[in-house]
């Protein structure tokens, strides 16, 4: 086949049935991240035969000749210095299969692909409690818990879960809480014994729909905090343009998004520099959301300039 540009590359690869592209894309990420293919990897990763693994090298050869040579005396491909990558490979699920492997659903034993070191989550919920809860949102079904906080002890609750939230350290929930009659956050390690009632329908006011402040979407301008030392180094760790950077978050956890990124949120970006790189623009941006855990928020109603909560 003639040599095609990269544009027309992808869209042939594009045409591909997807469970061959899923290969193709599989033998694009060994080339480019890791310097190498084995007709064994493609056995291993999808129990394909001999024979399928060796098929799915021609394709790909087909379609970008330019990107691989044989190295006959290892007996392996690996890429030329002409390689061009055939797929957009996103860096956060690039980082992750090579930190823990590519998930194989029953295999809890994925190696790191690369020698690497990261943070060991300290407090992931139960399967038994993450189960009842995804079915729930997947089904719009309300359920009934128990739930310890350290305001009320341990306590009986019907909710309706609507999503789930990363919010760095922990996994929560958010719910609508048919006590309180309130959307709030809920934290999945302190759930016991959640139970799908399929018989309590859920009520339109119950609804993701209804929840204000998780469908306001708001966004906001981040900056080189003004007292950094070298705010060039910081321009070179976040992807800023014109030096800004402009990211969106629901109103429901903007304190919580903005406390995991470390962004100063004080009006006269009081908090250290070093421990907070960034700083938010405007903090008037952040007014009617649920931002007291922001790191150095001022809620504008305290009218005096008391800081709500500063973290």
């Amino acid at each position: 086949m003639p040599y095609l540009d990269q544009e027309a590359r992808r869209r042939e690869v594009d045409e591909i049935p997807r469970t061959q592209r899923e290969r193709l894309a599989f033998i694009d990420f060994q080339l480019y991240f890791l310097g190498e293919l084995r007709r064994q990897d493609l056995i291993d990763r999808f129990e394909s035969g001999s024979a399928g693994a060796t098929r799915d090298i021609a394709q790909y050869k087909e379609i970008a000749s330019e990107n691989l040579e044989l190295d006959k005396a290892a007996k392996l491909y690996r890429p030329t210095k002409a390689f061009e990558p055939l797929f957009d490979h996103a860096p956060q699920r690039v980082l992750t299969a090579l930190s823990q492997g590519f998930g194989q659903g029953l295999d809890a034993q994925s190696q790191p692909m690369v020698r690497c070191e990261y943070p060991t989550a300290l407090n992931l919920p139960a399967a038994s409690v993450i189960a009842p809860i995804t079915r729930a949102i997947r089904l719009g079904k309300a359920v009934r818990l128990h739930y310890t906080s350290v305001a009320s002890g341990r306590t009986s609750k019907e909710l309706v879960p609507l999503a789930l939230v990363d919010i760095g350290l922990m996994w929560q929930v958010r719910a609508f809480d048919r006590k309180h009659r309130q959307f709030r956050d809920y934290v999945l390690t302190r759930m016991q014994d959640p139970k799908v009632l399929d018989d309590r329908p859920v009520l339109k006011e119950e609804t993701v729909e209804q929840d204000v402040l998780w469908n306001r979407v708001i966004e906001l301008e981040l900056v080189t905090h003004p007292n950094h030392p070298r705010p060039e180094i910081v321009k070179m760790d976040y992807p800023m343009v014109d030096g800004v950077l402009k990211v969106r978050v629901r109103a429901a956890h903007s304190g919580y998004m903005l406390r995991r990124w470390c962004v100063d949120c004080s009006p006269d970006h009081s908090l250290a520099a070093r421990d907070f790189p960034l700083w938010l623009k405007e903090p008037l941006d952040l007014y009617g959301s649920e931002a007291e855990l922001a790191p150095g928020y001022v809620d504008p109603r305290a009218g005096n300039g008391k800081k709500i909560r500063a973290m």
